[in-house]
């Protein structure tokens, strides 16, 4: 008999106490009970066989082992979850691993938590036993907590960057080709309707890119944190631009120059394996910054919106494209889980922290827009790649690294959905020492 269909009731009774009055062993039941308030909307299913919660529940919290319970109980919250999940020891029942999105909003909206006093705090910890709260090594998909990453130098060094860009980047190609789609695009699309396919929006995107720098054959783009070349290439491709893209990933560096080859389009495009602080110093007719600035760092935004506007030309157009917070004065760090299994050190702002900074470094702000309702959309595309390809991407990256990627992209969804992050890009222009510009008095990429 399967642990769902073990107990129909509301929770499996305690055993009865052994001879001599020692308290048993509190089941798993009895430890979500103790640690939730109100009717629960999810079957919980344990590894000793208790349950609790509607046998009918369209979705199961399988908890498998005793590390799995001690995941959950030395890490609350997200990190407790990730590592319990990532690791197989909880499953989530009812939903694909590859798109967990039903669950998690099952969970965020309808579990309600609750703190146990201390004193039954402390008596529930001594039931469990005292070992049970030592915290399990975590999963090996889990990078270093922030404070023991100075081994790879301070935060956001060139070191340091490296490893944090390669911890993400360099999964594997073919499991982000499964993903990603034929674009192999890991940003943000634009849509035109929901219905649009994910190739066709990651193009307009690209286009929209375009047409705000103004493209036009004969001019030089550079794109820092270029990934897989999608940006070098459309702008060679559909505009004649020299395009030059620079990425801390080798992988896709790799990956992105035999595309350009097999595109045909060596002499316009090129992909260096590059920080962008080491890009070529000339200046250029465009700049693009599409999903980098989410990877620098909020205190090294000066620095960076500076660099941009040394390599563009008097007159040049800088797009800046990027995850942000949607309230400016949220904190920069990211949580446990994307900090410890998604980026690590990624940091976000708040959209008029960005402006501010491309004002400061010297450059005109002309256009804003956000784009977090296409974010949500693109993350459901990539989700839905997942699940199609599951197989595959378990063979290519493992178990553990596949359900990392269902979790993330789903949870993002969700915070794009209900406007917890926000993608925003902004145009701006290098303007002349006495205020000239070319920039029209209209945009010029607007019917």
């Amino acid at each position: 008999m399967s642990l769902i269909d073990r107990d129909q009731g509301a929770a499996s009774a305690p055993a009865t106490p052994p001879a001599g009055g020692r308290r048993p062993r509190p089941t798993v039941a009895d430890v979500v009970r103790a640690l939730t308030t109100g009717a629960l909307p999810v079957r919980v299913a344990g590894y000793d066989g208790s349950a609790l919660g509607p046998a009918d529940a369209g979705i199961t919290l399988a908890i498998r082992s005793e590390r799995g319970l001690s995941y959950l109980l030395t890490a609350p919250g997200d990190l407790g979850m990730a590592r319990a999940y990532v690791s197989g020891d909880l499953g989530l029942e009812g939903v694909h691993p590859g798109d967990p999105y039903e669950a998690l909003r099952v969970l965020k909206d309808e579990v309600r938590l609750r703190v146990p006093p201390v004193a039954e705090a402390l008596s529930l910890a001594r039931a469990l036993g005292w070992e049970r709260l030592l915290p399990p090594p975590p999963p090996p998909q889990e990078a270093l907590p922030r404070w023991k990453r100075v081994v790879n130098g301070l935060r956001h060094s060139r070191t340091r960057d490296s490893s944090a860009i390669s911890h993400h980047y360099d999964v594997s190609n073919a499991f982000y080709e499964k993903v990603l789609g034929e674009s192999m695009t890991y940003t943000c699309a634009v849509f035109r309707s929901p219905d649009d396919s994910l190739e066709t929006a990651q193009a307009a995107k690209y286009d929209l890119v375009a047409q705000k720098l103004a493209l036009k054959a004969g001019m030089r783009l550079l794109d820092v944190g270029c990934g897989w070349g999608g940006m070098v290439r459309h702008a060679a491709r559909e505009y004649g631009v020299q395009a030059l893209g620079v990425t801390l990933s080798r992988a896709q560096a790799q990956w992105a120059q035999a595309a350009i080859e097999r595109e045909g389009l060596t002499g316009l495009a090129e992909v260096r394996h590059l920080d962008y602080r080491d890009a070529p110093p000339e200046q250029f007719d465009a700049v693009s910054s599409i999903g980098l600035t989410e990877h620098i760092g909020v205190r090294n935004y000066p620095a960076y919106f500076g660099f941009l506007r040394n390599r563009l030309r008097p007159g040049g157009r800088l797009l800046n494209h990027c995850i942000t917070r949607a309230d400016n004065r949220a904190p920069h760090r990211s949580g446990a889980f994307i900090d410890r299994y998604v980026f690590p050190d990624g940091e976000l702002a708040g959209p008029g922290r960005i402006i501010s900074e491309i004002h400061d470094a010297g450059l005109e702000v002309h256009h804003e827009e956000n784009l977090r309702q296409h974010y949500a959309l693109t993350l459901a595309a990539w989700c839905r790649n997942l699940v199609a390809n599951w197989d595959f991407c378990v063979s290519e990256v493992g178990a553990g690294t596949a359900r990392v990627w269902g979790l993330y992209m789903a949870g993002s969804r969700m915070a794009f959905e209900r406007n917890g992050i926000q993608l925003h890009q902004v145009l701006a222009t290098r303007t002349g020492p006495a205020g000239e510009t070319t920039y029209p008095l209209r945009p010029d990429w607007l019917p």
